[in-house]
């Protein structure tokens, strides 16, 4: 294998998780929902995931095992903030806390513990094609998830008259509610769903991206992931492209400091946190085009008339 062949596997490798947990906050945020516990959903998912793997042998079943804890770990999110009404911000950042804690505890036997990798799936003829073969078509399965869930995503908010009624939610909920449609209900779905997809961001992390257990091995990858949605405009392909476009940056610098460059090694491990911060100040010059995309009721909290 190529170093450039090599490079793009590494760049998909840590961009799939981002994708992944973004298209999920997505579908959250379309609904006029703001979760900020994406960090601590998708370390209970890498936690849940491992330890599943562990102790079924099978790292298929701690896929499941991450997909299950971060939904319902986002249950208790929906349950605050629909049922009780609590603050989403912060209801989100306590999950966050809440998250890094518990998976800290929860995690601690499998502390040094060697991982079950979750093996990759050839696909023939396709794989053999120079290049693009080995990177695209000799994959893992949550690589292949992660792809069909833009398309999904996509179709599902533009195509569908389910989506199109979580995007009159999350613009106008009261309006919404006015017509008939189920706003409590529909922001739990959307919730759950968003956690679903943190927790499987949190199993890639565990099961391939590094197959072993380290306590906070999100590393900020959650907080990434939020801006991913600002940076996308609520988009499903323009996730796709921020969340590569990241993977890339965090990917690069490793490489950078491999090659022995010149560069504190301090400052290439920010690099992906800077470039998030840079791009929060570039869309933030641009209000209008993020106000248009915004939901607009994005974090405001909704209670039926009796």
């Amino acid at each position: 294998m190529s170093i450039f062949e090599a490079i793009l596997l590494t760049v998909i490798t840590a961009s799939t998780p981002l994708v992944i947990a973004a298209l999920g906050e997505l579908v959250t945020e379309r609904s006029g929902v703001l979760n900020l516990g994406v960090e601590g959903m998708m370390i209970m998912g890498a936690v849940a995931a491992f330890a599943g793997a562990q102790m079924s042998g099978s790292p298929y079943v701690g896929i499941i095992c991450g997909i299950v804890a971060g939904a319902l770990f986002s249950l208790l999110f929906a349950f605050l903030t629909l049922t009780l009404v609590a603050n989403q911000v912060a209801t989100g950042l306590a999950l966050t806390l809440l998250g890094l804690g518990a998976s800290g505890q929860l995690g601690e036997p499998f502390v040094s513990v060697p991982g079950i990798r979750l093996e990759e799936i050839t696909i023939p003829v396709f794989s053999d094609i120079p290049v693009i073969g080995p990177v695209l078509f000799k994959q893992d399965l949550i690589f292949y998830l992660s792809i069909a869930l833009v398309f999904a995503v996509s179709w599902f908010l533009f195509r569908s008259r389910t989506g199109l009624k979580l995007r009159a939610i999350g613009d106008n909920h009261g309006s919404a509610h006015a017509l008939g449609i189920h706003v409590i209900r529909t922001r739990y779905l959307a919730v759950m769903f968003g956690g679903a997809c943190a927790g499987l961001a949190g199993a890639q992390l565990s099961l391939v991206y590094t197959p072993q257990w380290v306590e906070n091995m999100s590393a900020g990858r959650g907080w990434i992931t939020l801006a991913l949605v600002v940076f996308a405009s609520w988009r499903p392909w323009r996730v796709f492209a921020g969340g590569y476009l990241f993977g890339a940056v965090t990917i690069l610098q490793l490489h950078a400091q491999a090659f022995g460059l010149g560069i504190p090694s301090q400052f290439l491990s920010m690099l992906p946190y800077a470039a998030t911060i840079v791009v929060l100040i570039v869309i933030s010059h641009n209000r209008r085009t993020t106000l248009i995309n915004t939901p607009a009721s994005l974090g405001k909290a909704f209670v039926p008339e009796r």
